[in-house]
């Protein structure tokens, strides 16, 4: 008869995404995990088959229904409009500014390390690049309707760019977390809206 847990399978995850946030998928190893989360490496295995790379997926799911909607705020209301945007951007930049936002969003690092030669990963990553997408084109439908952008704008290519805008800025925020600099691509990336 096997034995019960000793642990709470939601709790080493939140400790395992933690640590995987901070340090990547590839320089976080299983003894890292142990330290982490306080269970042993059996135990790790027995709860997640696979292991690490099984506890990475879960823990960017978990990162996708847990931190990705604080993230959002508002933008992801159905009310939102260019203010919930620039929020989002502003609530990006503020994060870029801090130490703990140095570390970036786990779904963009795991795109730049990993996306490419791991399908699983890559379609959570895809899964939250559409889920940001389709807020952004939501708001920017609703900022048409209400006259705060030109009447022209296509809502769903503008989108796109202000998801590629605010990838981006992540990436140059973690390599250079200079203030004017980041508020430079903001306030760069709202001028193709007027």
């Amino acid at each position: 008869m096997p034995r019960p847990r000793e642990f709470e399978p939601d709790a080493v995850l939140n400790q395992a995404m933690l640590r995987f946030w901070e340090r990547g998928y590839r320089a976080t190893s299983i003894e890292d995990l142990v330290k982490a989360t306080g269970v042993k490496p059996g135990s790790i295995y027995g709860a997640f088959p696979g292991g690490k790379r099984t506890l990475f997926v879960k823990s960017l799911e978990r990162y996708s229904k847990l931190v990705v909607p604080q993230k959002l705020g508002e933008l992801d209301s159905a009310r939102a409009s260019v203010a919930e945007i620039r929020a989002y951007f502003d609530g990006l930049v503020r994060d870029l500014l801090s130490p703990e936002g140095r570390q970036g969003c786990l779904l963009v690092n795991t795109a730049i390390e990993s996306a490419a030669e791991d399908d699983e990963a890559a379609a959570v990553v895809r899964g939250h690049l559409a889920r940001l997408e389709r807020c952004m084109t939501h708001a920017l439908e609703n900022a048409v309707r209400r006259g705060e952008v030109r009447s022209s704008l296509d809502a769903a290519g503008s989108a796109k760019l202000l998801v590629a805008t605010c990838q981006g800025l992540m990436v140059v925020g973690k390599a250079n977390p200079d203030e004017a600099l980041l508020r430079a691509i903001v306030d760069n990336a709202f001028v193709a809206l007027a």
